[in-house]
């Protein structure tokens, strides 16, 4: 029994001594070639990927799936006699909204292992119609007799400057072709080769195809206008920087109560008032811009007038029955947006109510619609460098704003009452919002006003859902 097990093992020695120096040799080779050898399998299989053509094989698009939730199916809340045509003309708007706001980077493009093509894979600006070099490329591989690629764009033409030894098709047209027998030469022309779009838009994109033997690569060319920066000059104090702004309906007596307070903490400070009562009354006071609305515009509505008017940097939003107090501080709110740029909305609290939410959307397929949730209490994160501050979806009506930030996404007159997480919907995506705890406002004695009540609830909840159908593309909306 043990004569067997030795002669055994030293074979199992053997054995191993040999693939050891086999590996050891592969290495070495490896590591002496400056250039690999890129010879692999291009079979891409996969059950969830289909590919129509050639190029399509590196380029993929996301399909998008039906979503489900607990709220209001939205659907329900139009009428029954008008909901075909509402769903054929929110299907048309649908698709013109993604032809404005969709690219080719809403694509998957995939990247060939172990490629010898050498490709701008981001980053890539050009200014349209304007002919531009594209950075980078070149092909990495073994010396051969002659060498042959090719790139084609869709919105523009490609062209190069000629080089000795190299023969060049397709001059200042969609697909250039570049030949030579000298790898020296074809990198040299590679790194000759401009883009010029020939389709004028002020933010779209173009997709590179570039190939060489089996070998393929795509890479986005960003065709866009630069944009002019548009800044607010901060001036030297709190009442350059920061604009306090508020809408009022039915509560003069209210109003008068929040600007008395401001005034004891901020005597100079801007305040702007937008105002759709039945019966205007003068508001009087040092820096303070009165505008009157038509009776009863709503809520929205006199967001837009107010924040329409601010000129500086940022606004602190209040309600027209809140009053400040000692520990009310705007340079807290601006001490937050200054160091983080990033952010767009800061909330505090009102008298201790520090009311956020997060807002959980799905896409939903592009029949149906999306889904929508708003989870109370629930954060997305902290706030660097900020104890208390943490990232969310939606704070209560006392927030510090970017005037810019917000007048970009607007707010809904349709909205005329009750309304408040409409805004933020419209904003998700677009507004980088957060909620502190310890900026803090206090919110007056509570009293009865007539009509005040009556206005305020006189809200269609149907309508306002149908409205999220159409305008938002909601399947579903849970509050």
């Amino acid at each position: 029994m043990h004569r067997l097990q030795y002669p055994m093992f030293i074979l199992m020695v053997i054995a191993i001594s040999l693939m050891t120096v086999l590996l050891i040799s592969i290495g070495q080779k490896s590591s002496c070639s400056s250039i690999p050898d890129f010879k692999w399998s291009r079979n891409i299989d996969s059950s969830d990927i289909s590919f129509s053509n050639r190029s399509g094989r590196l380029l993929l698009s996301v399909s998008r799936s039906s979503c489900s939730c607990e709220g209001v199916q939205l659907s329900s809340q139009v009428e029954k006699e008008s909901l075909k045509s509402v769903e054929t003309r929110r299907a048309n708007e649908y698709r013109t909204h993604q032809t404005r706001m969709t690219t080719d980077l809403n694509k998957i493009v995939l990247a060939q292992p172990n490629s010898p093509l050498q490709y701008p894979i981001h980053g890539f600006k050009v200014i349209p119609l304007r002919k531009s070099l594209i950075p980078g490329l070149s092909v990495h591989a073994r010396e051969k007799e002659a060498y042959k690629v090719s790139l084609s764009v869709h919105k523009g033409v490609l062209s190069a400057e000629n080089v000795e030894g190299v023969q060049v098709e397709g001059q200042d047209k969609s697909t250039l072709t570049i030949s030579t027998t000298s790898l020296e030469h074809l990198n040299h022309m590679l790194s000759r080769v401009m883009y010029t779009s020939t389709v004028y838009h002020i933010k779209t994109l173009d997709m590179a195809f570039f190939s060489f033997e089996e070998y393929e690569a795509i890479f986005p060319i960003t065709i866009s206008r630069p944009s002019v920066p548009v800044l607010f000059d901060p001036g030297e104090d709190i009442n350059s920087l920061v604009t306090i702004t508020t809408k009022t309906f039915l509560r003069y007596e209210e109003l008068n109560v929040l600007i008395s307070s401001i005034r004891r903490f901020y005597p100079d400070i801007k305040i702007i008032v937008a105002d759709d009562n039945l019966k205007p009354e003068n508001v009087s006071g040092t820096n303070i811009e009165h505008y009157i609305m038509p009776p009863a515009q709503g809520w929205f509505a006199g967001r837009n007038l107010a924040i329409s008017q601010v000129t500086s940097k940022y606004f602190l939003w209040v309600d027209d029955d809140y009053a400040f107090h000692e520990k009310t501080s705007i340079e807290s709110f601006v001490k937050v947006l200054e160091a983080v740029p990033e952010l767009d909305v800061v909330g505090g609290d009102v008298d201790g109510n520090q009311f956020f939410f997060s807002l959980m959307y799905e896409e939903g397929d592009e029949e149906e619609g999306g889904c929508m949730s708003r989870i109370h209490g629930k954060v997305h994160g902290p706030v660097p460098g900020f104890s208390g501050c943490f990232f969310v979806d939606g704070v209560v009506n006392f927030f510090l704003a970017r005037t810019d930030a917000v007048r970009r996404v607007g707010f809904d007159p349709f909205l005329k009452r009750a309304a408040h997480t409409e805004f933020f919907i419209d904003g998700l995506g677009a507004l980088m919002v957060a909620t502190c705890k310890g900026l803090t406002v206090g919110h007056q004695e509570r009293r009865r006003v007539a009509d005040y009540q009556t206005y305020r609830y006189m809200n269609d909840g149907r309508g306002k859902l149908a409205h999220h159908f159409f305008k938002n593309h909601l399947k579903c909306i849970k509050y």
